[in-house]
């Protein structure tokens, strides 16, 4: 056959070789995807289940839950734009970010599209993905934290980071026990431990209401609250106002934040008499009957020509130490300390803990300041100053602390916020066990300056805290704060706080409250003392102590609890009904089921209802009444 002038034969050739060469294209294109081993989806790591935090009855206050990091192998999705259609409503997220995102790692083995969405969000991605086989997608469980209570003992429990860590408080100071490092060849979750606190949260609950109605009462800047059983050295209650939403950690302000009791350093004024006194009769510089004539006024002039001179505000005449104490007389107390050697008395404060940290479990203590004699500030009026409680400072913890020697008859306790530690399902790993200091007091003394404080309750600038039926021994101090801005004492800005011992005849508790710039009454005696008794009748209450002249009722001690047994979850719920709080805390460390707890007290009602089918992350909701 002849070919025509337009057909030509190397034409027909050119266009069979090009037929030929995108026929070959397409087949080894169908042989790669027929026969490559495509990249594999990688698994999720294994993570860190965060222990919890409770209060001494089990109450939770931190509570692990679940963020979701969502995740995909670009090399894997068939249609990137049907994908993304369907995923991103739900990730909040606009198609073309989305499609941006994998586009630009279509080359890596794994991008994350999505950082930190909450439950909700992850089971409605993750029922999509299952829709539509999306196998190429991933999740991974990140830890989260929630604070039932807000606010409570804020300061205290601290606050977990988005990277899982504790950034403050007990989250902070805990961390190798609640979030256990992790070993790199682990292919399970590491589990961490349960930290049971000494606080009562219920007891704390009362004791913040107090706290607030003072600060709202006195317009005060600020006030801290311990409660500290004395035999124990556990520290039953702790507030530092204000404070913060734990729940919403992120806005709170610098001051809602800070740690008062632990990390600001003062000087306590008056209050500290009553440790200069001890340090007076130790050393045997005085005794119980020594007299000391106050005139209002203590005047020296030292050879070396530097004059000293303390206002007291009354005219009290001749005082023992008890009655110096009982109207917190500056003249009398800077007499007492000419009869002490510089240095002994330094040494005799340090031995009651002023200028340590009492090393409890919190970050960022403060050692106060407790001066040398070798320091460029000290003079001739440092020693009767520090006797009055000035030219020195020192922390509302260490104050606690000094008390308890006075209260265990010369022997501080240590104090501590653990309680126990246990292990995720429960098991205990570790039991506080009081432990104590050196006597630093002779028993005599003790018992002495117990005394003291009674008469101060009783008829002395303390008797605002007395309550009924309550024997409480107090010590009440007015101290003006520096002025950062003259670096002198401020005319306005002052520090009132009072501490408390009861009952005095056994005594079990040491208070101890201050109340910084409060705004027209300062006088400790009259806004603080109040509040040292509306707190310490809260506490007799609370902890069922016994009053002078109450009616005594004996008990068995047995009290009969029902459903004290573990919680045992087969293939299908059991009924929870009258399962309480402290029961279900172990179920908060499960990672194949998701817990949700509402309210408190036992168990009243719960969806699922009993005996359905328990399915990989269910969830799983408990009302409590």
């Amino acid at each position: 056959m002849q070919m025509n002038g337009y057909v030509k034969k190397n034409r027909v050739i050119f266009l069979a070789v090009c037929a030929l060469i995108f026929t070959m294209i397409i087949i080894i294109k169908y042989a790669q995807l027929a026969f490559i081993k495509t990249i594999p989806n990688l698994p999720a790591p294994p993570t860190v289940q965060r222990g919890s935090i409770v209060d001494k009855n089990g109450k939770p206050l931190a509570v692990s839950t679940n963020f979701y990091h969502v995740g995909v192998t670009p090399s894997a999705i068939p249609n990137v734009a049907h994908f993304v259609q369907l995923i991103a409503p739900v990730l909040g997220e606009s198609e073309a970010v989305l499609t941006a995102t994998i586009t630009n790692a279509k080359n890596s083995n794994f991008v994350y599209l999505k950082k930190k969405i909450d439950q909700a969000t992850y089971d409605n991605v993750k029922a999509i993905c299952d829709k539509n086989k999306f196998h190429f997608t991933r999740f991974d469980r990140i830890p989260g934290r929630v604070y039932p209570e807000n606010s409570l003992a804020s300061q205290l429990i601290g606050y977990m980071g988005d990277s899982g860590s504790g950034l403050a408080g007990i989250e902070y100071s805990m961390q190798s026990k609640l979030s256990p490092p992790q070993n790199p060849d682990d292919i399970v979750d590491t589990q961490g431990k349960n930290v049971y606190l000494t606080i009562d949260a219920n007891l704390q609950f009362k004791l913040e209401k107090i706290a607030h109605n003072a600060m709202e009462r006195t317009q005060a800047e600020s006030l801290m609250l311990i409660a500290a059983e004395a035999k124990t050295g556990e520290i039953i209650s702790y507030i530092s106002l204000p404070s913060a939403n734990l729940n919403d950690y992120g806005h709170a302000s610098d001051a809602e934040k800070r740690d008062r009791p632990a990390a600001d350093a003062y000087e306590p004024g008056s209050v500290f008499k009553v440790f200069s006194v001890a340090t007076f009769l130790e050393s045997g510089a005085i005794n119980a009957n020594d007299r000391f004539f106050c005139d209002g006024l203590y005047e020296r002039t030292m050879p070396s020509g530097e004059r000293i001179r303390i206002t007291c505000l009354e005219h009290h005449g001749w005082v023992t130490a008890r009655e110096a104490l009982a109207g917190s007389c500056n003249d009398a107390l800077a007499q007492m300390s000419e009869k002490i050697e510089s240095e002994h008395f330094l040494a005799r404060i340090r031995a009651l803990g002023f200028g340590s940290r009492t090393e409890v479990e919190l970050p960022g203590e403060t050692t106060g300041v407790v001066r040398k004699t070798s320091d460029r500030l000290w003079s001739a009026r440092s020693k009767p100053t520090i006797a009055i409680g000035q030219e020195i400072t020192v922390s509302a913890l260490q104050m606690v602390q000094a008390a308890t020697a006075i209260a265990n008859g010369g022997v501080p306790a240590q104090l501590t916020f653990i309680s126990r530690i246990t292990s995720y399902d429960g098991r205990d790993e570790y039991i506080h066990t009081p432990t104590y200091h050196k006597q630093v007091l002779k028993k005599e003394t003790a018992d002495y300056l117990l005394s003291c404080m009674e008469t101060v309750a009783n008829i002395g600038t303390g008797t605002r805290a007395k309550r009924r039926g309550i024997s409480i021994g107090v010590k009440t101090g007015t101290a003006q704060m520096l002025d950062p801005a003259t670096g002198g004492y401020s005319k306005t800005d002052f520090l009132s706080n009072c501490i408390a011992i009861f009952p005095i005849q056994s005594p079990k508790i040491v208070l101890y409250i201050v109340i910084q710039k409060a705004v027209g009454e300062t006088y400790a005696g009259r806004i603080v003392a109040p509040v040292i008794g509306d707190a310490a009748d809260v506490i007799i209450d609370h902890l069922g102590l016994a009053r002078e002249n109450a009616t005594a009722i004996e008990h068995s001690g047995r009290i009969d609890i029902a459903n004290d047994t573990p919680i045992s979850i087969g293939n299908t719920l059991p009924d929870f009904t009258g399962f309480s709080k402290r029961q279900l805390l172990p179920l908060l460390g499960r990672t194949d089921i998701q817990i949700k707890i509402s309210g408190d007290g036992w168990v009243t009602s719960q969806n699922p209802p009993p005996g359905t089918p328990v399915t990989q992350d269910m969830e799983i909701e408990l009302f409590l009444e």
